[in-house]
């Protein structure tokens, strides 16, 4: 959401972000000249506070689209437009497997009380469409990185994160940055895997998280804990894989597979929802089905000791980043608003 917001407004566009104080959202935009953050917080889907506080940004800065980003957002700027006379076109992106989309109410809700859905990949849009969306109401955008987001390492934090954890050159080192998503598959894995001289690294787990179910499977592997990194630190820890799992089935695109191959690390993901956007079996990654911990155990062992895959691997994986950028996704999303107002405006004209 910071890229898109810090992007459009490079291109002369006012972008207002409202979210939290103090959250994520803010600190990122700390530094924006372009930007507008407002404060916004949100108590419950029916907070009315909120949707008259909404009411009052669009109509101080003008504000012709609203992209509302997760679920409470969802509701207010709903509810914003059928009960509080809020004009501006509403959009809503979604990036997840949609917990909250299945049933005809909530359906036709989300459908007529937006303009269009914006989903970030196809996949998750198939996902929409099995759910009872309708296909014109629909629209995919992919996420995108910024190309200067991947300068954001350095040689040095490396060499002293090895020291630190102990990576010696030369070993093999199997790991998943991100938040937990499915993360026992991996440990299930290793087990299956039975090289005890295979390290692991869980960016993103706090210390100790696995540590019960390693001893229940016998696991000697060391597991080795790095807990939350600053998003300005976290590229580092790429450098220290020799392969990155992705044992995901929430996400809608997954931007730590992009980040992976720009680091120069191969991936194994699963064969789920956005990440087919993004890794095709055997050409830039490695797919496994989900819960096929046999499965993931075959094409880490892969990866680990085929020097000539793992190689084609790395060099896919670069050539794949230069399609998902930020560049092409603000194109899009620009394209496209102008595209909706315009129509908005024709129809208003009839």
């Amino acid at each position: 959401m910071s890229y898109l917001a810090e992007a459009l407004a490079a291109r002369g566009h006012k972008v207002l972000v409202a979210a939290r104080p103090m959250s994520v959202l803010q600190g990122l935009l700390a530094d924006s000249t372009s930007v507008i953050f407002v404060p916004f917080v949100i108590k419950s889907r029916f907070d009315r506070k909120a949707i008259r506080h909404l009411k009052s940004i669009v109509e101080e800065h003008q504000i012709e689209v609203i992209n509302a980003q997760s679920s409470k957002d969802r509701y207010i700027t709903i509810f914003a437009r059928m009960f509080y006379g809020v004009r501006a076109l509403l959009f809503h992106t979604r990036r997840q497997y949609p917990l909250s989309a299945g049933g005809f109410l909530q359906n036709s809700f989300y459908v007529k009380g937006t303009d269009k859905i914006i989903l970030i990949s196809h996949e998750l849009k198939r996902i929409f469409i099995k759910k009872g969306y309708p296909d014109k109401h629909l629209k995919v955008i992919h996420n995108g990185i910024p190309v200067s987001r991947y300068n954001q390492w350095n040689e040095q934090d490396v060499v002293e994160l090895k020291q630190l954890y102990g990576i010696q050159t030369g070993d093999l080192v199997v790991g998943s940055i991100s938040r937990l998503k499915r993360h026992e598959q991996l440990i299930w894995a290793i087990k299956d895997l039975a090289m005890p001289n295979v390290k692991v690294l869980l960016v993103g787990v706090k210390e100790g998280h696995f540590d019960t179910l390693c001893t229940e499977l016998g696991i000697t592997n060391q597991v080795i804990y790095a807990g939350e990194v600053v998003p300005e630190k976290v590229l580092n820890y790429y450098k220290l894989l020799t392969v990155n799992i992705l044992p995901s089935i929430t996400d809608g695109f997954g931007l730590v597979l992009l980040e992976s191959m720009a680091m120069g690390c191969p991936v194994v993901a699963t064969r789920f929802g956005g990440i087919l956007d993004v890794v095709q079996h055997k050409e830039n990654g490695l797919l496994f089905d989900d819960g096929d911990y046999h499965q993931l155990a075959v094409h880490i062992k892969s990866v680990l000791y085929d020097l000539d895959l793992r190689n084609a691997l790395i060099q896919k994986g670069f050539v794949t980043i230069q399609t998902f950028t930020m560049n092409n996704t603000t194109r899009n999303y620009e394209t496209f608003f102008e595209e909706q107002i315009a129509s908005a405006l024709t129809r208003l004209k009839g």
